[in-house]
């Protein structure tokens, strides 16, 4: 396995770690103290660190973790109000929604491993990574309409998500929800005892690497491209998508194995 530690400018140090392992690459958000709360620093971080993945072809899939007891608390709100600007408070809000794009635009499935709680913009976390992986003590809300800051733009993910009147439950009274519920929702994709979560999430990303990495990236992008698009459109952006996947290298070879029931051997890797 191999750390590497990316530092922060300014006074926090190593607010964000990462660990490459089999190519998976893990980034364990490291401001336990604060519950892993979304600095800018640690923002600016995650991106730069999503920047470097997208470009590294040794890297198959993702996993972000929390260092600590909680996943991720949200934004960091002590420090929004410390600074009293609202330029910076701007730049925070922006640069989250940046990281949150960035997430379904990586080539590579990202994964959230969620052993805590995992509120407000954490939670939006979970739900904008392709997948999820709690632990049954792990937790999840939009707590922000209890401090008087609704949770509008975790609202971007959640209700993209998870059926609208569940999000707008979550959303209006701020409450949390357990792992099963989570799972019942659709916002995370296992739900195991705290025991079990590395293995399931082993499982999960091992299932993936076994895949074509080419056929995996065109799958995601076309995935998010026509999500949000009306049926019609959505069918001819999935068409394309499928026609390029066919003539590909890999999707060639899959069919040829398929054919000749045997293993596809995938030529990017």
């Amino acid at each position: 396995m191999t750390a590497i530690h990316l530092a922060a400018t300014g006074a926090e140090a190593d607010v964000l770690l990462r660990a490459d392992a089999a190519s998976v690459a893990t980034l364990t958000l490291n401001r336990p103290d604060q519950y892993n709360a979304l600095s800018h620093a640690l923002l600016a971080e995650l991106q730069a660190a999503l920047d470097a993945i997208a470009r590294d072809d040794s890297v198959r899939a993702v996993v972000i973790a929390g260092a600590g007891k909680a996943f991720c608390a949200g934004h960091d709100l002590k420090e929004i109000r410390e600074r009293a600007d609202a330029e910076f408070t701007a730049e925070v809000f922006e640069r989250a929604g940046r990281l949150m794009t960035a997430l379904t635009r990586l080539p590579q499935p990202v994964i959230a491993r969620v052993h805590g709680h995992a509120y407000a913009a954490g939670c939006q976390l979970v739900a904008q990574c392709d997948l999820a992986v709690a632990s049954a003590e792990a937790r999840f809300a939009t707590s922000g309409v209890n401090y008087g800051v609704f949770c509008s733009t975790p609202g971007v993910a959640l209700g993209r998500n998870v059926p609208r009147k569940r999000a707008l439950e979550m959303l209006l009274t701020g409450e949390p929800i357990d792992a099963a519920t989570a799972l019942a929702y659709g916002l995370v994709n296992r739900a195991v005892p705290a025991d079990r979560l590395d293995a399931e999430l082993q499982g999960l990303a091992q299932s993936i690497l076994a895949k074509s990495a080419a056929i995996v990236a065109a799958g995601k992008r076309a995935f998010y491209a026509q999500i949000d698009e009306a049926l019609a459109q959505a069918y001819r952006t999935a068409t394309a998508a499928m026609l390029e996947n066919l003539r590909s290298e890999d999707g060639q070879e899959g069919v040829a194995a398929f054919a000749e029931k045997r293993k596809p051997r995938w030529k990017g890797r």
